[in-house]
């Protein structure tokens, strides 16, 4: 079982979707812990004043590329590794929202969510291994959700996406434990980002940015696989998770106020991709 816990003498730290949202707010907490955090996303301008915005013991290297191109974030590894120094820690956290709706379903929606929420991290995920492989050390946070463990409203791509990097993450913990590779899920409940106010339902125990990072740092530093928070709220939708479905949906619909919501009205079609998140 591996117990690696990376420092900042370790080597770097790397943030996917860095440029808003969990992801930069993770990055400013890893300086101030002392790291040398490289930040990644779409969008060079936000990380460029992410860089500047950074104060601590660390610092930021900004590295943008897209996660959905498997060549990019090849380039950006090998960046990492042969122009920075020794990657310890990632925290593979880019994302993007789509609310989807059974009365108004766009292929589109399902097919951005699935490139950049799981796609985009096994793009990131692999060649991050295969570098720590050969020193036989590493720490990997995968950023999923809560809503992973079940559907809820409008989440029937996003859903379906985070359901699937818990289940890798699981799943590859088996083998990575072996080559002292240590490896995490993170599943938040609502974090304040832009992406969480598309939802159209109430959103109870929401978080901040800064919240989620803290609690974010704090289970790397920690023993346990799974990072959780605010526990308040997402032990409960665990323990909702475990119900037969005859409560499961009537419990979600009565806390959500679901079934007495109208239908959604038929939407324009989608414009220019938006920039992955946090979320």
């Amino acid at each position: 079982m591996s117990s690696f816990i990376a420092r900042p003498e370790h080597g770097l730290a790397w943030v996917t979707g860095a440029s808003s949202g969990i992801g930069r707010a993770l990055a400013l907490k890893l300086v101030a812990e002392g790291f040398g955090v490289v930040v990644t996303a779409r969008s060079h301008d936000k990380l460029v004043t992410l860089q500047r915005e950074a104060t601590g013991p660390g610092r930021i290297i900004v590295l943008d590329g897209d996660v959905t191109d498997p060549e990019d974030m090849e380039r950006v590894i090998a960046s990492i590794e042969y122009d920075h120094g020794t990657l310890a820690l990632v925290a593979l956290n880019a994302g993007v929202f789509k609310p989807v709706h059974g009365e108004d379903l766009h292929l589109e929606d399902f097919q951005e969510s699935f490139s950049v929420n799981l796609n985009g991290v096994v793009n990131c995920l692999l060649p991050a291994i295969r570098h720590m492989k050969t020193r036989g050390q590493g720490q990997i946070a995968i950023v999923s959700s809560v809503t992973g463990y079940g559907g809820l409203p409008t989440s029937g791509a996003y859903g379906a996406t985070k359901a699937a990097l818990i289940n890798m993450a699981e799943s590859l913990k088996f083998d990575l434990d072996k080559q002292g590779i240590r490896i995490q899920v993170v599943n938040p409940g609502f974090v304040d980002t832009p992406a969480t106010k598309e939802n159209a339902f109430p959103m109870p125990a929401l978080v901040s940015p800064q919240e989620a990072a803290d609690a974010i740092v704090a289970g790397l530093q920690a023993s346990g696989f799974e990072i959780t928070f605010p526990k308040r709220f997402t032990y409960v939708l665990k323990f909702i998770n475990i119900l037969p479905y005859w409560l499961y949906f009537p419990l979600i619909n009565a806390a959500t106020g679901w079934k007495k919501r109208p239908s959604v009205k038929a939407r324009l079609p989608a414009g220019k991709p938006e920039e992955p998140q946090a979320v």
